[in-house]
């Protein structure tokens, strides 16, 4: 069972989320929000829940994040917080998504599929006054014949309205499901980077493509920085930060792109990219050259850094503190011996 921890800050998102999983340990995720023209229609969503075992991953501060047993009911509070001058009544309901290429997409308005079908609201329409906030539940029953693998969803939260004779105002704001059904160990989570290719825009700015594949068994929302460091010479540019939005469902394979904000010449460079998603991370490097016109350049294979590419000088630095111990250890003996003769 999990255990819950109040949540943290909050964050404006167009499709944010918390976590999902059985109560037992809480902490508190981040907003969603929609608004329209003149503030009509304008209000956020929020999970309040967040397993206490992943209060340090990011990435489950803002998506419903959970891996479940068969049997299992899920049971996950919201908030909508009404930021405009009149009441407002909004609609909850869960609806089907889909990650491709590289984007999670909700699907807008009522599309059932199996995880649908088991969501639900405690109360899924709420009259929220001005300025106000009010609060139902996600309800997720999983079926004790459910199939392992894991699910993808959306919990809408919707205010539609009249603007006009024939024309209807329709604002959504929503938090994303991802539910894995397996049991005690959820499938790992792991990715690699297959290649990086250096390119130029039209308007000739630098940017670095990284070729991600997920070979876990959890979709990833990837973040991270690169930097580079000239081949030949001392000369380095960066952190830059990776652009977000990027998800891959388990098997897929997608670019995850860098923009390099400054002047770079062509190279080559030596480029490290690090990226993680929730409280998993990798590190690759590649040689890369920007060519010189606009265009892409030749992808260059990475190869990933790791912990054990250190050990040799972890072992030769205990070499050497060993070696430097042993003649202080002797000098202060000497000392000692000294001080004491007569």
């Amino acid at each position: 069972m999990h255990k819950y921890i109040p949540a943290g800050a909050l964050c404006l998102l167009a499709l944010a989320g918390t976590i999902s999983a059985p109560p037992s340990a809480i902490a508190a995720p981040r907003v969603a929000a929609a608004g329209g023209a003149n503030g009509y229609g304008s209000f956020s969503v929020r999970l309040l829940d967040v397993p206490a075992d992943l209060a340090d991953d990011t990435r489950a501060r803002q998506y419903v994040i959970d891996n479940v047993r068969p049997g299992v009911t899920v049971r996950r509070r919201v908030e909508v917080a009404n930021t405009s001058g009149e009441p407002a009544r909004v609609t909850l309901y869960p609806s089907s998504a889909t990650i491709k290429h590289g984007s999670f997409i909700g699907a807008f308005g009522r599309h059932g599929d199996e995880l649908t079908s088991w969501t639900s609201l405690d109360e899924p329409r709420l009259t929220v006054p001005p300025h106000s906030a009010a609060r139902t539940a996600v309800i997720i029953h999983v079926p004790r014949d459910a199939a392992p693998g894991e699910r993808y969803g959306v919990v809408w939260a919707q205010m539609s309205g009249g603007n006009g004779p024939g024309v209807t105002l329709v604002n959504r704001a929503g938090i994303r499901l991802y539910l894995s059904v397996g049991g005690h160990n959820p499938p790992p989570t792991r990715f690699t980077v297959d290649t990086m290719t250096a390119e130029r825009d039209q308007a000739g700015r630098a940017v670095v493509k990284a070729q991600v594949h997920n070979t876990g068994g959890r979709a990833l929302d990837l973040s991270g920085t690169l930097n580079l460091a000239k081949v030949r010479g001392s000369v380095s540019a960066g952190p830059y930060s990776v652009q977000l939005g990027t998800t891959l469902a388990p098997g897929q394979s997608e670019p995850v792109t860098v923009p390099v904000t400054d002047q770079v010449a062509d190279g080559p460079w030596q480029a490290t990219i690090h990226l993680k998603s929730g409280l998993y991370e990798e590190t690759y490097r590649a040689a890369v050259t920007f060519p010189r016109h606009p265009g892409q350049g030749r992808p260059a294979r990475a190869s990933a850094v790791t912990s054990s590419s250190l050990a040799p000088y972890a072992g030769a630095a205990g070499l050497l503190l060993a070696a430097a111990v042993l003649p202080v250890t002797m000098i202060l003996r000497r000392l000692r011996a000294s001080s004491q003769r007569p």
